[in-house]
């Protein structure tokens, strides 16, 4: 019997799977997140510009072949790294809530851009590079816009004082600043990733255009007020004590700003100052309303006519027209022997601050914190730019956060004004970072709109910024101060005046473009750095 056997040596044998280690998906939110933690160091009072353009390209290597939510976590984790720290001035009085809730939702705007710029990247070279950068001028401008009228803390031109490139916000804005920030991050990023795959022509254009970009745009010749020369007193009387209940303290404020004017008229008469042309106060010099109070109209008419000359004051005033509302208002306040005499023109703030100067949404609002219930009444909102003739000068009123605003203060010199001022109080954010940022936003808008920016401070900072950026002088937080500058003023017109949103809009539509093309493109492995 023969017994036919089926089996063979060469049976297949079951397939193991080989082992492999579980992708690590941490690495690129975490390097998302340092990336915006060091961001926050570029804005003052720290100042490391240069660190702009490199957070930057490490946002656009960390999210480089990712798919959409990948890249999405990752631009979330680097705008909770920025936005946590860098907005912390906002809850040292009222808590960690607000300041928490804030620097969220303003982290979620970067969820989109770490999208936008994976998307980018699919694109060629040339492509990855200016879409990238686009897209960040796209990111801020929906930030700046919406809601409540937007929120710019953060931008990356705001981190940009003393760049070089400062000088570029004159031909296109703030957005022109953060593009070329963007961009010079952009090429730094494309260049390591063609210098890796060991591309050395590709490498060397990202490079020499890196030079050419940061050189030409240094090479930007800085504006000059040429116009009749005035001089102008800044007055900051200090406050009392730091802290939200500056209600407590109304007359108490307006009583140092009285004191410092007279201090101030004290030593014209003296001659050991120059007799300014107008004197500028800042916001909430008053918060006693002078049309209602007769002895708070009184003290301030008191100080103009010891100073002889126009003076702004910063006032708050009940709504008219509706009295549970107030408005935060400018006055021009002539002396009683001028052809003007008492309160004259204003200007209203048209851009008041959501959840701090008016509450939406309240009883929503009042279920994460009790401290809406501060702002027992809102403040309503103006109309119209603030020129305001002020002796021999159209002033351009600028109340406080205002000064973030792109489209307001450009409306302003639209409208005629011959220099900025910024009234602002800060007392209320004590020794926080809060003061030097905002001031380091007048500085790019000095440069911007080629005027004098002069800035009045209820604490601090007060300071005289020249056409080219330059702080010519300044006082110190919390001490009473009297600055007294002679500038000049300006009628000309900026490229950036001149074409108003046209660049921001053409950088936006590049960017939309960008991504779209670069939607409709195959995505790169995960692997590419």
């Amino acid at each position: 019997m023969i017994v036919v056997s089926t089996a063979t040596t060469d049976t297949p044998r079951p397939v193991v799977p080989p082992t492999t280690r579980p992708r690590r998906r941490w690495p690129r939110p975490l390097t998302g997140a340092l990336a915006g933690v060091a961001l926050t160091f570029a804005f003052d009072p720290y100042g490391l510009w240069w660190l702009a353009p490199l957070c930057v390209a490490a946002l656009a290597l960390a999210v480089r072949g990712l798919r959409w939510r990948a890249a999405a976590l990752v631009g979330l984790a680097f705008g909770l790294g920025e936005m946590v720290p860098l907005l912390h001035w906002t809850g040292v009085y009222v808590g960690p809530v607000p300041w928490l809730i804030l620097a969220v939702v303003q982290a979620l705007y970067f969820a989109p851009l770490g999208v936008g710029v994976a998307l980018c990247s699919r694109l060629p070279a040339p492509g990855a590079v200016v879409g990238g950068a686009a897209v960040w001028v796209v990111e801020e401008a929906v930030r700046g816009r919406w809601p409540y009228g937007g929120f710019t803390w953060g931008r990356l031109a705001f981190s940009q004082a003393d760049a070089p490139w400062l000088r570029v916000a004159s031909l296109g804005g703030a957005p022109l600043v953060t593009f070329v920030v963007a961009l010079i991050g952009m090429l730094l990023a494309v260049g390591l990733v063609e210098a890796r795959r060991h591309r050395v022509a590709p490498a060397a254009g990202c490079l020499a255009a890196l030079v050419v970009l940061a050189l030409a745009a240094a090479a930007v010749p800085a504006p000059v007020a040429r116009g009749r020369a005035v001089t102008v007193a800044l007055v900051q009387g200090n406050v009392p004590r730091i802290g939200l209940d500056i209600e407590t303290q109304q007359e108490q404020v307006l009583r140092y700003h009285v004191a410092e004017t007279q201090r101030l008229a004290a030593a014209v008469a003296a001659g050991r100052v120059a007799r300014p042309d107008l004197v500028i106060w800042p916001e909430n010099a008053s918060d006693v309303d002078p049309y209602a109070d007769p002895q708070a109209r009184e003290l301030i008419q008191e100080a103009v006519d010891a100073v002889g000359v126009p003076v702004l004051v910063g006032a708050v005033v009940t709504n008219p027209l509706d009295p549970n509302t107030l408005f935060n208002m400018g006055i021009v306040w002539g002396p009683l022997l001028s052809a003007t005499p008492g309160p004259g023109p204003v200007y209203v703030k048209q851009h008041p601050v959501p959840f701090a100067e008016y509450i939406p949404m309240r009883r929503l609002a009042r279920f994460f914190s009790s401290a809406v219930d501060r702002v027992s009444r809102n403040f309503a909102k103006g109309a119209g730019p603030g020129v305001l003739q002020i002796g021999p000068a159209r002033v351009g009123d600028v109340i406080c956060f205002e000064v973030s605003d792109d489209t307001l203060v450009r409306r302003t010199v639209d409208a005629g004004a011959q220099l900025i001022a910024v009234q602002t109080n800060n007392a209320t954010f004590g020794h926080t970072p809060e003061t030097r940022q905002q001031l380091a936003m007048s500085r790019l808008r000095a440069v911007e709109h080629g005027r004098w920016v002069l800035i009045a401070a209820t604490s601090g900072i007060s300071a005289a910024i020249a056409p080219d950026g330059r702080v010519v002088q300044r006082t110190q937080l919390f001490t009473p101060a009297t600055v007294v500058q002679q500038v000049r003023l300006s009628d000309s017109r900026t490229l950036a005046d001149r074409l108003g949103n046209t660049v921001e809009l053409l950088l936006v539509l590049v960017g939309v473009g960008a991504v779209v093309l670069g939607g409709r493109r195959r995505e790169e492995p995960t692997s590419t750095p």
